[in-house]
């Protein structure tokens, strides 16, 4: 006797709906793309449907230009003005009167001000960060960068007050203007954030000329953002009790902004200062080109010249700058308002801010009689250039085929070949991956921000450059990412070793961009190859950092529970440690490649074929269209590559149950 089989027949489970749409998208990308004969105009986008947006762009400064030059030269006379008195105070001293009967004041003693950066390092954090301050300052003079640095150093003394006043104004109104804010706010500072750096200099070169205040401006301009963002997330931070207290107490709104809610943001708004200061800092640098000088100025000529131990010397007195004006901005936004402070003098509330004046006066008149005070001997000055260029022949000599065997086996084997495909790639079939993306991740208006910007590259006749800079940025920032997540994993397991990559890091940081450049010329010559090696090195610190931070703030119970659990340490990392600090991870990715983007453009220097050398090639024929044309493409790809991964984190925080 048998037993009929009644069991129901098992099924396949059904392909979702999503993913037969992702199906259906790859299939239209790859049937373009191998039969390009089946829509033509959507493989290469049409010379006759370009729109001339360069044009009008060029047509629009022209005619700025020419009906407002008598404002734009009226702005540069206002702000000549105090950044002259900057430059003669700290650089080249003051001249008064005329002719035979013409006196010079000097300007201040480079020992005063060494004197007076190590108080002010004592004052916001003791005698460590005094001994760092001064250490800086001192390397930059024995190393004969004293007067460029104090160039430099003018620079940013004008334009980070200007960012700072500006940008609080700008974030208060924010604040006070939701919607203004999402509508209009946030969108501009997105675009000037992820706008090229050389892309600010074409319009500041033709409305205010090749001068010092050109420089300045387009500093200030790029260094905005941090502090509006800085002053809208510290006045949302403010507790309500806080808020509620100073309507209780009878403030009008301008009292209150002044008295309360601007007090107790304090923190977060220093923090916008200390990140105004080091991009003011780092675009000081680009705006040597157009007539702003000092240290960047000789990075540039060193650059140009192929000197390495002249450009790596005034590149890292950038750094040693660089360090004293993070490390103090960091202190001072750690400090807290002292008690009874109201009870205390002028005197007793700031000692060291009078002996540092009083220092900065007596050095200053002794430097009219003694002539080591007015300048930096000679005979103490040292140098390293000769190292540094001794360093790179020998590796050179030595390790010269080595090298052109790595370097030729990159071009032949991975860069040129997804340079191709992405150069050959149908513009739709980008827009409608792109577009699918978008509208997966986060929906509708994501998918047309998308789309739209995706298509600007298209429409304006840039296609093939957009491809090369999306080529060379995403092959260095997946490299960057996995290097540095691999790092950032090793860090996050031992002490010693997130304690031997810090200064690592925080050299990386702190490194002007042009620095990554000029060795790897040296070794690699120009072309991609260069470029990706140098802008891997300029991006790789978020993967590591946030990759760190992301493991190591997973809260002990967690891990307790899965030890109890009986995890192995394999088990307790891919299936706890990971996924759990995927969306930190996934932030440094995020950052690494808008770093990598930014830098992409500046290696255009080098010999690169993108998006980048357009602007470049602007920024010498003084072409505001065809730069700000470029700059746009640049920031649609910085905005595109953004919210695609922050919407990819949000997702994915959601799944885990983060949000």
């Amino acid at each position: 006797m048998t037993v009929a089989d009644t069991s129901a027949p098992v099924r396949a489970p059904a392909i979702s709906v999503p993913t037969l749409l992702w199906i259906a998208v790859i299939a239209i990308v790859a049937i373009l793309y191998i039969v390009p004969s089946v829509a033509p105009w959507a493989v290469k986008y049409p010379e006759s449907a370009i729109i001339p947006i360069a044009d009008w762009i060029s047509a629009a400064m022209a005619w700025l230009k020419t009906n407002f030059t008598w404002l734009t030269r009226g702005i540069t006379g206002i702000f000549n003005v105090p950044l002259q008195w900057a430059i003669d105070i700290l650089a080249k001293g003051w001249k008064s009167g005329y002719g035979p009967n013409a006196v010079m004041l000097p300007r201040l003693s480079w020992v005063g001000i060494c004197g007076a950066f190590a108080m002010a390092g004592y004052a916001f954090g003791g005698w460590r960060l005094s001994a760092v301050a001064a250490g800086c300052m001192i390397y930059i003079a024995l190393f004969g960068q004293w007067n460029s640095a104090m160039l430099t150093l003018a620079l940013i003394a004008i334009s980070v007050p200007l960012c700072v006043v500006v940008g609080l104004a700008l974030g208060i109104l924010a604040y006070r203007k939701p919607w203004l804010d999402r509508m209009i706010v946030e969108p501009l500072l997105d675009l000037m954030q992820t706008m090229p750096t050389f892309a600010y200099l074409i319009p500041m070169l033709l409305l205010f000329g090749n001068s010092p205040v050109s420089g300045m401006l387009a500093t200030a301009v790029f260094a905005m953002p941090p502090m509006v963002r800085a002053t809208v997330l510290a006045l949302k931070r403010v507790p309500h009790e806080i808020d509620d207290f100073g309507e209780m107490v009878g403030c009008t709104q301008r009292q209150k902004l002044l008295r309360v809610l601007l007090p107790s943001g304090r923190a977060t708004l220093m923090v916008g200062v200390n990140q105004v200061i080091m991009l003011a800092l780092n675009m000081v640098i680009i705006s040597s080109m157009i007539g702003a000088g000092g240290l960047g100025y000789d990075v540039l000529l060193a650059l140009r010249a192929l000197k390495i131990g002249q450009g790596m010397e005034a590149g890292l007195a950038i750094v040693a700058l660089a360090i004293v004006l993070d490390r103090l901005s960091q202190a001072a936004a750690r400090q807290r308002p002292a008690m009874h402070s109201q009870d205390l003098t002028f005197v007793q509330r700031n000692p060291m801010l009078l002996l540092a004046i009083g220092l900065l006066a007596v050095t200053t008149l002794l430097s009219v009689y003694v002539l080591a005070f007015a300048a930096v001997p000679s005979a103490i000055k040292v140098s390293t250039a000769p190292l540094w260029k001794a360093a790179v022949d020998w590796v050179n000599i030595h390790f010269f085929d080595a090298i052109e065997a790595f370097r030729t086996f990159l071009l032949l084997y991975i860069l040129n070949p997804i340079r191709d495909f992405l150069v050959d790639f149908p513009w739709f079939g980008m827009v409608l991956l792109a577009g699918f993306a978008g509208y997966r991740l986060s929906g509708p208006r994501l998918a047309v921000l998308v789309a739209l910007m995706t298509s600007y590259c298209a429409v304006t006749g840039l296609w093939e450059k957009s491809m090369a800079t999306l080529y060379l940025c995403g092959v260095s920032a997946a490299i960057a990412a996995l290097f540095g997540i691999s790092l950032g994993i090793a860090a996050s397991r031992s002490d010693r070793f997130a304690a031997f990559l810090t200064p690592i890091l925080d050299t990386l940081q702190t490194l002007p961009s042009f620095c990554f450049i000029i060795p790897v010329v040296m070794l690699f010559r120009v072309g991609d190859v260069t470029a990706m090696i140098a802008t891997v090195s300029f991006a790789i610190v978020p993967a590591i950092r946030y990759t760190n931070h992301g493991i190591r703030q997973i809260p002990e119970s967690l891990i307790e529970a899965a030890t109890v659990s009986g995890c192995t340490p394999r088990q307790m990392f891919w299936r706890v440690q990971l996924p759990l600090a995927l969306p930190e991870i996934m932030l440094g990715i995020n950052q690494t490649a808008l770093l990598a983007l930014s830098m992409v453009i500046i290696c255009a220097m080098i010999g690169t074929r993108d998006l980048g050398q357009e602007v470049f090639i602007a920024l010498a024929k003084a072409n505001a269209g065809r730069g700000l044309t470029a700059g746009l493409a640049i920031a649609f790809i910085g905005i595109v590559t953004d919210r695609l991964l922050r919407a990819s984190t949000d997702r994915l925080q959601s799944r885990l149950g983060l949000v």
